[in-house]
């Protein structure tokens, strides 16, 4: 276990930070419509994270490194024992910016082992839900939940 960590390590410091990427004329707001921001919630009574990664391109609001250190600081102040991460909504961008949520997750024994992980996923996840999700598997063992 310790060799598939320092290979995920060395891929992620191998990793430029991203790029700015100019943000999108916004779109209107359509009732129905998927979660548009990243967003988290702690419960503080089971010790569960929930996460929801509706974008990970950086074109609005807070940057993924950001958002994810923040979700990382509450959920170890919190002292919490399950991280459940919802992909559902991401349909495209850069999975490379997707690092840190792995590096944070694979860095945690709490959440590697004993089912301290779970995953959301859905018909609708594309590529950097896909690739996050087949990281996490090869070095997290997470619980798939569809």
């Amino acid at each position: 276990m310790t060799r598939l960590r320092l290979g995920l390590i060395l891929t992620a410091l191998s990793c430029a930070d991203p790029t700015a990427i100019l943000p999108r004329p916004a779109a209107p707001t359509i009732v129905g419509q998927q979660q548009q921001s990243n967003s988290y919630s702690i419960n503080a009574a089971d010790g569960t994270v929930y996460v929801t990664l509706a974008q990970v391109r950086g074109e609005s609001g807070e940057r993924i490194h950001a958002f994810v250190k923040r979700m990382f600081e509450s959920a170890d102040s919190a002292s919490a024992r399950r991280l459940v991460i919802d992909l559902r909504s991401i349909t495209g961008g850069d999975a490379r910016l997707l690092v840190p949520l792995i590096k944070g997750v694979v860095m945690r024994d709490r959440f590697v082992h004993g089912g301290g992980l779970y995953l959301v996923v859905g018909p609708n996840s594309f590529a950097p839900a896909q690739n996050a999700a087949t990281l996490l598997q090869q070095y997290a063992n997470p619980i798939f939940v569809r």
